[in-house]
C-alpha cells in the first residue's frame, strides 16, 4: 500500500522557520521524483519545490526561492522542505507528491501519489 505521510506543520510567527517531512512507503522511493505543493481555499494547488530522484537537481517556485529548500534522503524514504523567513502568504496546506521517473514536473496531474497534507499557518 502506497503511503506518503507529512509531518512538521504548525503555527509560526512571520520570519520564523519550519521543516516539513514526508515519509514514503509502498513503492520504490529512489526511482521517483518528488515534490511539495501547497493549496489555499479557493485556489488551485501550486508547486512549491521539486527534486529529482537522485537529489542532484531541484526546482523552487519564484515565490519561495531563497527561503525554502527541498531535499531528500533515499535511505530513509523521506523528503524534506525547510522553510525559512516565513510570510503570512505562505499559509496553506502543504502536500508531498511523487511521480515515477527522474524528471521534475510542474503540474499536479503529473504526479502519481499524494500525501494527505500538513497545515502551515504563519501569523503576522
Amino acid at each position: 500500500q502506497v503511503q506518503l505521510v507529512e509531518s512538521g506543520g504548525g503555527l509560526v510567527q512571520a520570519g520564523g522557520s519550519l521543516r516539513l517531512s514526508c515519509l514514503a512507503s509502498g513503492f520504490t522511493f529512489s526511482t521517483y521524483a518528488t515534490a511539495w505543493f501547497r493549496q489555499t481555499p479557493g485556489k488551485e494547488r501550486e508547486l512549491v519545490a521539486a527534486i529529482r530522484w537522485g537529489g542532484n537537481n531541484a526546482y523552487s517556485a519564484d515565490s519561495v526561492e531563497g527561503r525554502f529548500t527541498i531535499s531528500r534522503d533515499n535511505a530513509k524514504n523521506t523528503i524534506y522542505l525547510q522553510m525559512n523567513s516565513l510570510k503570512p502568504e505562505d499559509t496553506a496546506v502543504y502536500y508531498c507528491a511523487a511521480r515515477g521517473g527522474s524528471q521534475i514536473r510542474v503540474l499536479q496531474n503529473e504526479y502519481d501519489w499524494w500525501g494527505r497534507g500538513a497545515q502551515v499557518t504563519v501569523s503576522s
